[in-house]
């Protein structure tokens, strides 16, 4: 591990109030050497309880009977051992911290409240100044909150597994269409069976806008629940019914389009504000994957930068790669040359290799996108198909109809050599629709492979299809989710979607399959039982083309061998 700090002190457990600018009272835990001295500091910022964020249980990986998605602050006790202060805080207005708690990302978590507990830190008789950023997912979203905010004391921040970047699109709603996921998250249902540590203070951002116009909210809250779509599930129409019991959903519902409410949340609005070194971490393949890529080329080139990409979600309580952490937080906190600085700024993991790789830049600078065209009789081809110009179809019917996902197939021919495949995959197929909308689906496999979770998947509502060129860039094609443009049933659009990031090495012989389907059904992912996507209530009938007028294409983004 090279020149790294040493476990050698027992550790202080104390609980403090710390006062904000507005005098709202914010409750954390400090774990600490027990010995006279002052030491950096490591501020993590929980909505789940910072009493929740110790576990005796050994990690856990995601599926079994104790795991625990929530525990994400990291190990404080690994860190203090090695000579570090590590503080757990709780959000304004949930935990033990006072205050209201206004909605996810809301005005104090985006940097205010962080900002006062860095410096706060920061001049405790046992710290030595410095303060840096610790903890994953949303832990990670609030780093980057905090260091938006430049607290002077601030000296590094290490956001992995990053959610919620921008708030719409890599968050609530992928592709346009709403992801569910925070209904575990809040009100503590499989897999973050804990939740948000709520209290009587977690209220609506929407009630509170709307405070002195209750009419319009109504309005808007009537609009949501006359959308089918919603209706067809019971748990959602009955949170819009009953707001209290989970109102960061109840937010989302209420806002399907990008806008205000989502600009004013995101961090990536503020990215550029960051000015300490930066090391971005995540998973491939999952929605943390798109904020790895997005905030990492966002960050200012003039500050140190590092992104590193693993390929599953790790353990929980969440202990993993605290040793490539602690490099980093030696080398920037304690002027420790641990080598961390002397590689390459990115560092990349292979499945199907089963290898690491490194890189000066993501997307890597020798990728390029390799055409496969969607051909008749569920072929990929490299040439498109010039003479079959009868569509594939495919017909969906709702949860409440069948619980079977419908789709189309595509698949190649082997490969006649190794193949590598890192970067987004993108897809661009002309259909038709015969209802005013529908989710397209998209998936990238090995045929045959009897793995639960496609290599690459992405997500598009059909009304919200409406390409923003203009706004592109080399690792995120963009669209504009700002009004909805429902399609003519039975006309044929074009459609462009870009999937979440892959890297896997395609062995000779394999064969590429890609699917374009409209649903998530909670049975294909058997160690979670809940539903990602909202899915359409209306029996549609979904046909690709892929003609020499309608040349549909899945570009691949492959790297060249050594």
């Amino acid at each position: 591990m090279g020149n790294v700090s040493e476990p050698k002190y027992g550790v202080i457990k104390e609980t403090y109030m710390v006062p904000a600018r507005d005098g709202v009272k914010l409750a954390i835990d400090v774990y600490r050497p027990d010995v006279e001295g002052k030491f950096p500091a490591l501020l993590s910022q929980s909505p789940y309880g910072k009493d929740a964020q110790v576990f005796e249980s050994p990690p856990q990986p995601f599926g079994k009977s104790i795991f625990e998605a929530s525990v994400e602050s990291g190990d404080p006790y690994y860190f203090a051992k090695r000579g570090y202060v590590y503080g757990i805080a709780d959000f304004r207005g949930l935990g033990d911290s006072e205050g209201y708690h206004d909605g996810m990302m809301n005005k104090s978590e985006c940097g205010e409240d962080g900002y006062d507990l860095c410096e706060w830190l920061a001049a405790q008789p046992w710290c030595d100044g410095g303060v840096a950023g610790a903890g994953i997912c949303y832990f990670a979203n609030a780093q980057l909150q905090l260091a938006a905010a430049q607290p002077p004391h601030l000296k590094c921040i290490t956001p992995w597994e990053i959610y919620g970047d921008d708030l719409y699109k890599h968050g609530q709603y992928e592709g346009g269409v709403l992801n569910i996921f925070l209904y575990g998250l809040y009100t503590g249902t499989y897999p973050a069976r804990c939740g948000y540590a709520i209290t009587p203070n977690t209220r609506s951002a929407m009630q509170v806008a709307y405070a002195d116009k209750p009419e319009e909210l109504e309005a808007i809250v009537q609009k949501a629940m006359a959308d089918p779509d919603l209706r067809q599930y019971p748990y959602l129409y009955h949170l819009l019914k009953y707001p209290t019991k989970n109102p960061v959903l109840f937010d989302f519902m209420l806002n399907p389009l990008d806008g205000p409410y989502y600009r004013q949340r995101s961090v990536i609005e503020r990215i550029k504000n960051i000015n300490v070194p930066t090391y971005v971490g995540g998973p491939f393949f999952s929605f943390f994957s798109e904020p790895q890529i997005n905030v990492y080329n966002r960050l200012s080139d003039d500050i140190p930068k590092k992104l590193l990409f693993y390929t599953d979600m790790g353990t929980r309580p969440w202990k993993d790669n605290h040793d490539e952490l602690l490099r980093w937080y030696d080398y920037w906190m304690k002027d420790i040359d641990t080598g961390i600085m002397d590689e390459e700024p990115v560092r990349y993991h292979v499945t199907g290799l089963e290898k690491w790789r490194t890189a000066k830049k993501f997307p890597i600078e020798t990728m390029e996108y390799k055409p496969l065209y969607l051909h008749s009789l569920q072929q990929l081809s490299p040439a498109p198909d010039l003479h079959n110009d009868e569509p594939d179809s495919f017909v969906q019917a709702p949860l409440f109809v069948t619980e079977d996902r419908a789709f189309v197939r595509y698949v190649s021919a082997p490969l006649a050599e190794p193949m590598q495949c890192t970067g987004a995959p993108r897809i661009k197929f002309w259909a038709s629709i015969d209802q005013k909308d529908t989710n397209w689906r998209v998936n990238v496999r090995v045929f045959g492979s009897d793995a639960i979770y496609p290599l690459a998947q992405g997500w598009l509502k059909a009304s919200l299809r409406k390409r923003a060129y203009e706004r592109d860039v080399p690792w995120e094609i963009e669209h504009d989710y700002t009004k909805f443009d429902n399609p003519t049933p039975g006309e044929i659009y074009e459609y462009e979607l870009q999937m979440r990031p892959m890297s896997h090495m395609f062995k000779a012989g394999d064969q590429i399959q890609l699917e374009i389907s409209a649903i998530d059904i909670p049975i294909e992912f058997e160690t979670y039982d809940i539903m990602w996507h909202v899915c359409n209530a209306t029996t549609t009938l979904h046909k690709v083309y892929r003609d020499g007028d309608h040349p549909s294409v899945l570009m691949l983004p492959v790297v060249p061998l050594d």
